[in-house]
């Protein structure tokens, strides 16, 4: 596959990342709307299966597929098409899908969520302090949204929502949170 195409595949951050740029590409990257999720993938489906099915629907800008830490794929991918009209298409055709023999595929528009929910934040903690926490420990933050308690005005209800520049930097910001963003905002 990649002698064929002459995509580079790398994988980092929990994924199989296959172009992003293709080979000789010139100009921005395609814009929103191009991308589209696919899921029910079998765990032992990968790359050589995927792209030459995505290829006869349009031009394949990049393809990410989730994986796991045993190497198997985690159900899910996304790929980004170089223009809505393909994105649509694949969707259209892609969406149940028989991948395998009782295997269909969901498909459907990918969503480029920029917002994390961190629970875990004590309720002492102004706005303020929790946006220059956050900034510390990750990039691209941009604002974050707190509540305050309803018995008292004075405290935040023990969470927040932290708006990202990109869903990239989200997603990353998720990976570094997870295994215990409670102990990062005290």
């Amino acid at each position: 596959l990649i002698q064929r195409t002459g995509y580079n595949l790398i994988q980092e951050n929990g994924q199989r990342r296959y172009g992003g740029p293709p080979p000789g590409w010139e100009g921005p990257v395609p814009e929103r709307g191009c991308e589209i999720f696919i899921g029910k993938l079998p765990r032992d489906l990968f790359e050589d299966e995927l792209i030459p099915l995505c290829e006869k629907i349009g031009n394949i800008y990049e393809m990410r597929m989730m994986m796991d830490f045993n190497g198997n794929n985690r159900g899910y991918a996304f790929v980004t098409f170089f223009n809505k009209q393909e994105a649509k298409n694949a969707i259209k055709q892609l969406n149940n899908y028989e991948i395998r023999n009782g295997r269909l595929l969901g498909v459907c528009a990918s969503v480029d969520n920029c917002r994390l929910f961190v629970g875990g934040i004590p309720k002492t903690k102004k706005r303020e302090e929790i946006l220059a926490e956050m900034k510390k420990v990750t990039d691209g933050v941009l604002d974050v949204i707190v509540y305050p308690s309803a018995a008292d005005k004075s405290k935040n209800r023990g969470f927040a929502f932290v708006e990202y520049d990109s869903h990239r930097a989200a997603a990353m910001a998720r990976r570094k949170l997870l295994p215990g963003a409670v102990e990062r905002i005290k």
